[in-house]
């Protein structure tokens, strides 16, 4: 059974943060994430096969930004399920967007990303990045079931990504963290290091 980011457990993970500063990633313009987190993104790339490189998306966001996500998202929802409750509404929509206090994305620990071959090319991954549960029809999901050319891209994103110490968020086969509750949550880690940080450019 998959945990959700709006779980409980999830919110319950303590947060010492280390410190580690927001870093651009060299790779990625314009992208901000946490200095460990660049890292172990650095190793992954030295990992992947011959002619294939990583296309980072996004990396840290905003409280704000992401709480526009949430609430453009959230809006769909409502016109989906009526009869939902804010409890529900929440549980549905942090398949696709974290709550603000555990998101990943705010801490500066989560990146979006995807494959790319040497002529910067995306590769074929089953859904575009983003894809929602209800655009895809839940193909979205790392472990759905995938043509066999989208299975074996994700298993190569999935092998270098989790080599180098980073976890899955299961319903985005995009989504991959390092830090945060939930990554703290999934490897059994006593804490997360990373917790909200503020959008601070680099020197």
């Amino acid at each position: 059974m998959t945990i959700l980011l709006s779980d409980p457990v999830v919110h319950a993970i303590r947060v010492r943060d280390n410190g580690d500063p927001l870093v651009a990633l060299p790779f990625a313009p314009g992208v901000l994430v946490r200095a460990g987190l660049a890292d172990r993104l650095t190793g992954a790339r030295a990992a992947l096969p011959a002619g294939l490189d990583l296309r980072v998306i996004e990396g840290h966001r905003s409280r704000t930004d992401q709480r526009a996500i949430i609430d453009e998202y959230s809006a769909r929802l409502r016109v989906l399920h009526p009869l939902a409750d804010e409890v529900e509404l929440t549980r549905l929509y942090s398949r696709f967007v974290a709550p603000v206090a555990v998101a990943p994305h705010v801490a500066g620990a989560a990146v979006d990303l995807t494959l790319v071959d040497d002529a910067g090319a995306e590769l074929w991954m089953g859904t575009p990045v983003d894809a929602t549960p209800e655009e895809s029809d839940g193909a979205c999901l790392f472990g759905a079931d995938v043509d066999p050319a989208a299975r074996r891209n994700r298993t190569v994103l999935a092998q270098v990504l989790t080599g180098a110490g980073l976890v899955n968020y299961p319903t985005e086969w995009w989504h991959w963290s390092y830090g945060d509750r939930y990554w703290a949550l999934m490897t059994g880690a006593d804490h997360a290091v990373y917790g909200p940080v503020e959008d601070t450019v680099p020197a």
